[in-house]
């Protein structure tokens, strides 16, 4: 039966893919003035868009009402003072412009476990782990991270002044990890202002039905 649902969702999503370029209007829109999108995922271009299917409805993983709290509790809107907190518009138009033009990076903050699972299209994975002294990370775990990120290293410590603008998510408001991972950067004193918090992360994202594809070949 899974099986089943599973292909009824790809066929759908290929027969309005194929409508879309021939010119058919889609009749999901991610917003009254965008259907669709392409970012960067990697080598690759990816189409980001709705799903087509309105009976589709989110899988289990992501419709629960209840979880262990800890690990798993609600989350605050703010992240840190002076870091933005942002929705799914503002995150889409951070990938149509800073991730498509190289000057951002969207990071997915979840351990590797939960990155190999699916993620938003154009993001690379920096495990929270890898970034907070306060949670075990090591040094050389922090300076790859921060490689990643644009930062240089120098005598006297790390130069942020051409480090790229960060968009950071998790698995969603009951996800603790995007939100350690800004807090690891701003004790390495990365710029707040170059933060952003994606707050409603992968649960909100597959809620409305947005693309999710496996990791990119950049990790």
């Amino acid at each position: 039966m899974v099986k089943k649902q599973i292909w009824i969702k790809l066929i759908v999503a290929i027969v309005w893919i194929s409508l879309s370029a021939t010119g058919f209007a889609l009749p999901v829109n991610i917003s009254k003035d965008l259907a669709k999108f392409t970012v960067k995922h990697g080598s690759q271009s990816v189409t980001v868009m709705r799903n087509q299917d309105t009976r589709a409805i989110i899988e289990p993983d992501y419709a629960k009402v209840a979880r262990n709290c800890p690990p798993f509790c609600i989350q605050p809107i703010e992240a840190a003072p002076g870091v933005k907190t942002i929705g799914e518009l503002e995150l889409i138009q951070f990938m149509i412009n800073e991730i498509n033009s190289g000057s951002g990076l969207l990071i997915d903050a979840r351990t590797p476990d939960w990155h190999a699972q699916g993620v938003i299209p154009g993001s690379i994975n920096i495990p929270y782990t890898d970034i907070t002294p306060a949670l075990g990370a090591n040094a050389k775990d922090i300076e790859q991270a921060l490689i990643k990120t644009g930062a240089t290293k120098s005598a006297t410590g790390w130069d942020f002044s051409q480090a790229k603008k960060l968009a950071l998510w998790c698995n969603g408001p009951w996800c603790g990890q995007s939100q350690a991972a800004i807090l690891g950067l701003l004790e390495m004193k990365y710029p707040a202002e170059k933060l952003l918090y994606y707050r409603g992360g992968l649960q909100m994202w597959k809620l409305f039905g947005l693309t999710v594809v496996p990791p990119s070949d950049g990790k």
